[in-house]
């Protein structure tokens, strides 16, 4: 699935990574073995759904974000708990006439996710992000798995040395930088959701929702864009056979203002999902996502670069109202490109309140 956007179009790349050279891919083949092998009886394709990921780049995660979800919504008067915790790995060392930049850190956000059944078929919600900047404690493994492929990031090879950099200069002015160990609560966002259509044998269950973010953020320290947004989309799901189940979710993000001076684009982004239920409480996802960036001109990838992921986890329901679930994402750009983050590692979990 592809969508284009009008406002910038993504410089095409000359070499895709092998297979063995990604952090998240190897979980990827991992998952498609299981689901060859023996497992218990049929499952009914009742889904848990897509992985909620959203665009983890420092930058563009500053925007509002339509993180994967599923078509369905929640019954009325029934309320919804998600905490996750997202820890992303993030390094760009490159320059333009214009820009210079040296990122090395890592991100740990923690959201919270409240949703609420108002009707039938329309639900609300609200996010509250709360940001913490760090050295991080991925970098072992990533530079592992990067040896035994014996691939490797350039920008991490260059900032072998170097345990913490954040500093973005424009015309030799900083117009980007923080420190370490810095936290903050991030942008809060608001959401609603209607169901269209419910699903049918001959076509899929169909959602649109809309979205809001305030500007509650810190922008000197980059916790928020200092503006708001809104955003509008769609989902779709639908049952493939007695195990599988399809989710697509295709959107478009209207930021108002600029940041620190760069103007910016209309973002437009798209997920599609295969679940596979191993058995009805336990099921596989492997998901790909594409982000348009909001930035152009600049040229460096860290800007100007559009965004194309792989996700790759499980859900397990732990109990009939209690959900957990992990995944990973990775880019699927060459080492040292692209304007997508390093790689993410994320969990979270799910209660639902019924009345």
């Amino acid at each position: 699935m592809h969508l284009s956007n009008t406002c910038h179009v993504p410089r095409l790349r000359a070499q895709v990574r092998r297979v063995n050279n990604h952090p998240g891919l190897p979980l990827a083949l991992i998952l498609l073995a299981l689901s060859t092998v023996a497992a218990p009886p049929p499952a009914r394709a009742d889904g848990l759904g897509p992985l909620p990921v959203r665009d983890f780049q420092p930058f563009h995660q500053l925007f509002l974000g339509l993180f994967g979800d599923r078509a369905a919504v929640i019954p009325k008067r029934a309320l919804r708990i998600r905490v996750e915790v997202a820890n992303t790995a993030s390094v760009f060392d490159e320059s333009s006439p214009h820009i210079k930049a040296q990122l090395k850190f890592e991100t740990l956000r923690t959201g919270l996710f409240l949703r609420y059944g108002l009707m039938n078929r329309l639900e609300v919600g609200v996010e509250i992000p709360l940001l913490y900047r760090y050295s991080g404690v991925l970098e072992g493994l990533i530079t592992a798995t990067e040896r035994a492929a014996d691939q490797f990031n350039g920008p991490r090879e260059r900032l072998n040395d170097v345990e913490y950099a954040f500093s973005v200069s424009r015309n030799g002015q900083s117009i980007f930088s923080g420190n370490s160990t810095a936290v903050g609560v991030g942008d809060i966002s608001f959401f609603g959701k209607y169901q269209l259509l419910e699903e049918r044998p001959s076509m899929p269950a169909f959602s649109v929702r809309a979205g809001v973010k305030a500007p509650t953020g810190d922008e000197k320290q980059l916790f928020g864009s200092g503006n708001p947004d809104v955003g509008i989309g769609v989902a779709l799901e639908k049952s493939l056979a007695t195990r599988w189940i399809a989710y697509a979710n295709v959107n478009g993000v209207f930021p108002f203002g600029d940041l620190a001076g760069l103007a910016l684009d209309p973002i437009f982004s798209t997920i599609g999902a295969v679940e596979y239920l191993w058995t009805p409480n336990v099921s596989l996802v492997l998901q790909l996502d594409y982000y348009t960036t909001p930035f152009s001109g600049t040229g460096t990838d860290l800007f100007d670069e559009d965004v194309f992921e792989v996700a790759t986890g499980f859900n397990y329901r732990l109990r009939e109202n209690l959900l957990w679930a992990v995944y990973g994402v990775e880019d699927l750009f060459v080492f040292g490109g692209g304007g997508a983050a390093d790689f993410t590692l994320s969990t979270f979990v799910t209660y639902q309140f019924n009345q």
